[in-house]
């Protein structure tokens, strides 16, 4: 599944460390949900969707 986490967290500005702080997650797995190697669970997907002011199927694909 590809995102858009990458993109969305440079326009605001943040680290990988500090969206992970805001989303209550760690760096590590901020950085593994960018990369594509870790499909977050519908929660977390949600939360993010939220922060960023997007729905969940505007920031993951299904290629």
């Amino acid at each position: 599944m590809r995102n858009e986490v990458r993109q969305l967290r440079i326009v605001k500005g943040l680290s990988q460390q500090e969206l992970g702080r805001a989303l209550g997650v760690s760096r590590q797995t901020v950085n593994a949900i960018e990369q594509s190697r870790y499909d977050p669970s519908l929660p977390l997907a949600i939360r993010m969707a939220r922060y960023f002011g997007k729905t969940v199927e505007e920031i993951f694909h299904v290629d």
